[in-house]
């Protein structure tokens, strides 16, 4: 709705929302900060052709990564697309690019960061793009939350795993802690791995994806899941509540995949019959159980290409990844709509936008490094020893 059509309210707008807004400075949030610098008009007529010549002007010493989330005016700028891990990868594998343009959101530059030589320079073309779920894990949190196990004699016991869509201060102390880090694609695998190392797992920061992963994939029952909210003392959870759990599932959630419904699925079920239902893992439960087909985005992307001419299809993920898939498959007669009834980008990743990205490279082409993320060494010490654990995942 716009301002017009709201009724105005007699509140002052807290610290969150001003960080969110990108109006406030926390360096150590996934929120971000204010971005420096005078952007071009979104109005500009040239904007295309002004990211074209900067980025011809950079030529090799600039990689451009783009997430399937990404908006289609920053993504046609890509070099390559993919989820969070195969950007960070694909980054590593370009060692002849000093600059590493990140179109995605700020965990994702940081991984980015850890994973490349200390000669890359990682840009994250909008400082206040970042992770809401990522947020809802910080470092002191999560240590709390250690102290907890420990006082209930469990933490011995507790393996973390945390997914991919953490800040480096979570990843690093999953390090440090014996853990592994996993992606909505091999979250099993890593699953797998730490019931072999310990009895228990602490999985950070989105329960939903940890409860799916166990229940739907590994045969655990829900009773065997606990949820730990760090807003309550001792997370809400008893002693003998951690003691009786295999999985120790932290409060956190998607904004984007958890405002889908069971509801949903059977509401575009009735509007749309035959239709198959795709879903994220990062839905609640009982969206995943009511789908036909479950996957990372690049499930997602593999399962749509293999689809049959004329199939039907309703896609539980982000909006921008949608829309580009039922323009992409259109030719084929293959219907794709978005799931839920009510339209809905992920905020923060489409704070990167045409002038964020035409600034950043004309800026890099005229030799001004700007909104670089950097991890510092012992942070990307811990949080690299976990990244590495996933990758020898067998």
């Amino acid at each position: 709705m716009t301002t017009a059509q709201t009724p105005q309210l007699d509140v002052q707008p807290s610290p969150l929302a001003l960080l969110l807004l990108g109006r406030g400075a926390d360096p150590k949030s996934e929120r971000g900060v204010e971005c420096p610098g005078d952007l071009p008009a979104p109005s500009d007529p040239d904007l295309v052709e002004r990211a074209r010549a900067a980025k011809a002007k950079l030529g090799s010493k600039v990689f451009v990564l783009g997430h399937h989330y990404q908006r289609d005016e920053v993504i046609q700028f890509a070099d390559v697309t993919g989820d969070s891990f195969k950007l960070a990868r694909d980054a590593a594998a370009r060692p002849e690019a000093e600059y590493i343009v990140f179109c995605g959101v700020h965990f994702m530059a940081e991984s980015a960061d850890i994973l490349t030589s200390d000669d890359q320079k990682v840009v994250l073309p909008d400082l206040a793009a970042g992770c809401s779920m990522a947020d809802m894990a910080t470092a002191e949190q999560v240590a709390e939350c250690w102290d907890v196990l420990t006082e209930a004699g469990v933490a011995e016991q507790v393996v973390p795993v945390s997914y991919m869509n953490s800040s480096a201060d979570i990843k690093a102390f999953t390090g440090k802690h014996g853990g592994t880090i996993c992606t909505s694609s091999n979250a099993k695998r890593a699953l797998d791995w730490a019931f072999e190392q310990g009895e228990k797992v602490l999985f950070l920061p989105d329960q939903h994806l940890g409860r799916n992963t166990a229940v739907r994939e590994m045969g655990m029952s829900l009773e065997d899941c606990v949820v730990y909210n760090p807003h309550k003392p001792n997370g809400g959870l008893t002693a003998q509540q951690l003691r009786d759990a295999k999985m120790i599932l932290w409060r956190g959630h998607c904004s984007v995949h958890g405002r889908f419904t069971l509801e949903s699925v059977e509401d575009v079920r009735a509007r749309v019959p035959g239709i198959n239902v795709l879903v994220h893992p990062e839905c609640r439960y009982e969206v995943v159980a009511a789908a036909d087909h479950v996957g990372s985005t690049e499930h997602i992307i593999k399962t749509l290409e293999a689809a049959p001419a004329g199939s039907k299809w309703a896609i539980g993920t982000e909006l921008n990844l949608v829309r580009r898939l039922a323009n992409r498959f259109a030719a084929e007669d293959k219907e794709i709509v978005f799931l839920d009834r009510t339209v809905c980008f992920c905020s923060t990743m489409n704070r990167i936008d045409l002038p964020h990205l035409v600034w950043t490279l004309e800026s890099l082409a005229e030799g001004t490094l700007v909104n670089r993320i950097e991890v510092d060494r012992e942070t990307e010490a811990f949080a690299k020893l976990a990244l590495e654990r996933m990758l020898a995942l067998p």
